[in-house]
């Protein structure tokens, strides 16, 4: 059985069309799934630890909600999360490596994460929420209660993977080279031969023709470039804006286990249609400062927003860009846009919101990390969690992370224009106007009592198409003769919210 929490967090994480797209139904409300495991192998627990050493699959018949998937692919996954002494082990599945075209939900895999050192097992789903609502590529996240052999085994978050399917639904194209920045892929130059870069990146598509001399050149471009023209010469190989938002958002929810700290966690894809790499997100479980790199748990809640990891020439993509006063400019604009969702009016609701979806199945997790009072006390407080728990010595409590750190970044922004101090009220959605909708080439948009503090047009893939600087009027004239013809999303950004609407465009 399913148990599904509706809920309006993000208002523009609600907009939707009648385009159903692979994944739609199982990701598409918050909830708990129910995912069993029947193992018949004599001994499986031992043999998928052999095969996890080994990186292969074991057969395992599945069942989704009670939707019977045989002969599924089934093996234990992670790093950290996988090497510890518990049981409640990580796993990956892989509804087609035996039955082909097999499929949940139009999904070929899912990845099934343990939460080892999050006591709220709430920090990967709220970030990757975060990040598709601001239409930042990342996969998508939920829960489910696993039992193996009908042996209830805990509640694991269950996240989207990565692979082809991603790629045709975020880029409307698959056939690029898709590359995962892992172990050690910080994406610095050593030379031009493929061989270099093979312990540090991973192929993950067109494996068979390998490829790399797209990563290659790009590489080149990023560090061999004189800094006068870098800016320039990087954009025609990468994603800019998409780079801005990934950097921006790790900032802002601390996640250093990713290319801003550590060095990996991510992919770059080569998306065949802008000839431009995109990043994109991967493992953000230890967000909301729970990867803390020897740095004390208050020095991570008011990190820099321009923090780059020692030694900074191991980061290229943040070393060498930083110093350009505009590119700082729009990392510093990009933060304070965020900060208008990431406050504690938009988010501790909905952090009791998903507290309270999964309380049952967590307190009736015995395989769990923490205790059940440390998954209560964690929403709200920082805990120590004691000897023999995973992890730090110290964890953020989800709430009083928020707090500290919008409050530190808006101090931090202050000096770069950055200015988050009206909170629209509920009045204020009504009293908007937007005509004529549908729209032709151009649309107004009236707001009387206030003055929109941003202004975005979403499509309905969740990617931004297009801003405009507001006026400092009740009264905007926005121009659409680029914008193609179909539905968008106008997002209103003031003070602390923002207020969408739904708009349809003619040609």
């Amino acid at each position: 059985m399913t148990r599904i929490l509706l809920s309006a967090f993000f208002l523009l994480a609600a907009f939707s069309l009648s385009a159903q797209n692979e994944g739609d139904q199982f990701f598409g409300a918050d909830a708990v799934h129910e995912i069993r495991f029947y193992f018949n192998q004599t001994g499986y627990w031992d043999s998928l630890k052999q095969n996890y050493t080994l990186d292969v699959y074991m057969p395992c018949d599945v069942t989704v909600d009670g939707l019977s998937y045989p002969t599924c692919g089934v093996k234990f996954k992670g790093n950290s999360s996988y090497n510890n002494p518990g049981k409640k082990k990580p796993f990956r599945i892989d509804f087609a490596e035996y039955v082909d075209s097999q499929n949940c939900d139009g999904l070929k895999k899912l990845v099934l994460n343990n939460g080892f050192k999050d006591p709220t097992l709430l920090r990967e789903k709220l970030m990757l929420d975060f990040l598709n609502a601001h239409g930042i590529p990342a996969p998508r996240a939920t829960f489910a209660r696993l039992f193996v052999n009908d042996h209830y085994w805990g509640l694991y978050s269950v996240v989207e993977d990565v692979g082809k399917t991603f790629l045709k639904d975020r880029f409307d194209n698959k056939g690029g080279n898709l590359f995962k920045g892992d172990p050690h892929g910080d994406l610095t130059w050593k030379g031009w031969d493929q061989a270099l870069y093979q312990d540090n990146y991973e192929l993950k598509t067109n494996e068979t023709a390998n490829d790399w001399s797209d990563l290659l050149r790009f590489l080149n471009v990023l560090n061999n470039t004189p800094p006068a023209q870098l800016i320039d010469s990087v954009g025609k190989y990468m994603n800019m804006e998409n780079w801005l938002n990934y950097w921006a958002a790790h900032n802002l929810f601390v996640n250093l286990d990713s290319y801003i700290g550590s060095g990996h966690n991510y992919f770059i894809y080569h998306n065949t249609g802008t000839d431009r790499f995109e990043w994109i997100t991967w493992d953000v479980n230890e967000a909301f400062g729970n990867f803390q790199m020897g740095i004390p748990l208050q020095n991570l809640k008011t990190l820099p927003f321009t923090h780059i990891p020692q030694p900074m020439q191991q980061r290229p993509m943040m070393n060498r860009l930083l110093p350009d006063p505009v590119f700082k400019q729009q990392l510093a604009d990009r933060l304070c846009a965020f900060l208008q969702d990431f406050s504690n009016a938009q988010m501790d609701a909905r952090i009791d919101a998903l507290a309270d979806l999964i309380r049952v199945d967590v307190y009736a997790d015995t395989l769990k990390f923490f205790p059940n009072n440390q998954f209560e006390q964690n929403l709200a407080q920082d805990i120590t969690p004691g000897p023999g728990a995973p992890g730090v010595t110290t964890i953020a409590g989800l709430k009083p992370f928020i707090l500290a750190r919008r409050t530190s970044l808006l101090q931090q922004l202050a000096a770069y224009g950055c200015l988050v101090t009206k909170v629209a009220s509920a009045d204020d959605a009504f009293r908007m106007q937007i005509f004529p909708n549908p729209a032709v080439d151009r649309i107004r948009l009236e707001t009387p009592g206030f003055w929109p503090e941003s202004i975005n047009l979403w499509n309905t893939a969740g990617q931004k198409v297009k801003s405009w600087l507001p006026e400092k009027s009740e009264s905007q004239s926005l121009d659409l003769k680029d914008v193609p013809a179909g539905f968008y999303a106008l997002s209103v950004g003031t003070g602390e919210v923002f207020l969408n609407y739904k708009i349809m465009i003619i040609k």
